[in-house]
């Protein structure tokens, strides 16, 4: 039960990451103070944002399978793989939407 608990988290992590990618999308193409800069971030941080999100449900998925197998066999060994990968992404949207932020809250005139 654990095992189907922790991947549900995921797949909702998945898709909370998603949805900040298209709410990125939508600061830097309806700002009033639009410029290349907010452009540019909000293109990163709504592509890695989806193609993250994506690829932590598949990752999620797998490795359910992956552990309900090695449970059944009585072999089970934890991976962090998932865990890093979800950090890093973490680390470069949440740059990404510094930099839009910065720049939607104080326009270069």
């Amino acid at each position: 039960m654990a095992n189907e608990r922790t991947f549900l988290a995921w797949v909702r992590t998945g898709i909370a990451m998603v949805g900040v990618g298209f709410l990125a999308a939508g600061l830097g193409f309806n700002s009033s103070s639009y410029d290349q800069i907010a452009h540019i971030a909000a293109i990163i941080t709504g592509v890695t944002s989806l193609v993250s999100g994506i690829t932590i449900i598949l990752c999620s998925a797998a490795s359910y399978h992956r552990k309900r197998r090695q449970i059944n066999q009585q072999t089970y060994q934890a991976s962090t793989r998932l865990i890093r990968f979800l950090t890093l992404t973490l680390l470069v949207i949440g740059l990404a939407l510094a930099i839009l932020l910065y720049v939607l809250l104080f326009p270069a005139s």
